[in-house]
């Protein structure tokens, strides 16, 4: 697993540079306003998982303590150009999803959005969360994930490999059911685009 983390790392490293073109294209299936609902609300300390190049730090609320992980040095760079621009105060660090660094119950929210695509070991990386995620606090995804119209998924299944080699994405992931191995429960699913796009809350009821 830790090849496999390293590969995947260097991806990034190599495509940050153009990254926000290349993520551009996710637009049409979660447009910023979506993304944007995913903090409203939210008060208290949050960690955000895969900040990558920062698309998301201008969403942040004042009211919120963040602190924001990605396991790629070069687009944690470009985050931090981001959080500089913008005046916004939030701590970001190089860390693994996968083996964080954080105490136990440290975070009221939990954020990613297009992330556990690329994590390596993504129940290992849920199982994290659920350490570091407060009683009571939550979880909130937008992940993509397999399709399971039959024609669709098999194509996507067929895809895959290619879009791993290229930039370490998974596209046929089964997310929700990683969630629930990892140890989470009461998962509240909403489709954003098709069956491919999901918002998904969890209740951590440790």
């Amino acid at each position: 697993m830790k090849d496999s983390t390293t590969k995947i790392i260097r991806r990034y490293d190599r495509i940050a540079r153009f990254y926000d073109l290349v993520e551009g294209s996710m637009e049409m299936m979660i447009p910023e306003d979506k993304r944007r609902e995913v903090f409203e609300g939210l008060a208290g300390n949050l960690l955000e998982i895969g900040v990558g190049t920062g698309k998301n730090i201008k969403l942040y609320p004042a009211n919120l303590c963040v602190t924001a992980i990605d396991f790629s040095s070069k687009m944690l760079a470009k985050a931090r150009d981001k959080a500089g621009i913008l005046n916004k105060n939030v701590e970001l660090l190089l860390m693994d999803a996968q083996q964080m660094s954080f105490n136990d119950n440290t975070f009221d929210y939990v954020v990613a959005t297009c992330v556990f695509c690329s994590v390596p070991d993504p129940i290992k990386g849920f199982k994290e969360i659920r350490r570091v995620l407060k009683p009571g606090g939550k979880a909130i995804f937008i992940e993509h994930v397999r399709s399971e119209q039959r024609l669709l998924g098999l194509l996507m299944d067929i895809m895959n490999p290619l879009t791993v080699n290229l930039y370490g994405a998974n596209i046929n992931r089964r997310t929700e059911a990683n969630i629930l191995e990892a140890g989470f429960d009461s998962l509240e699913v909403t489709n954003l685009w098709k069956d491919i796009v999901k918002k998904i809350v969890i209740t951590n009821k440790k």
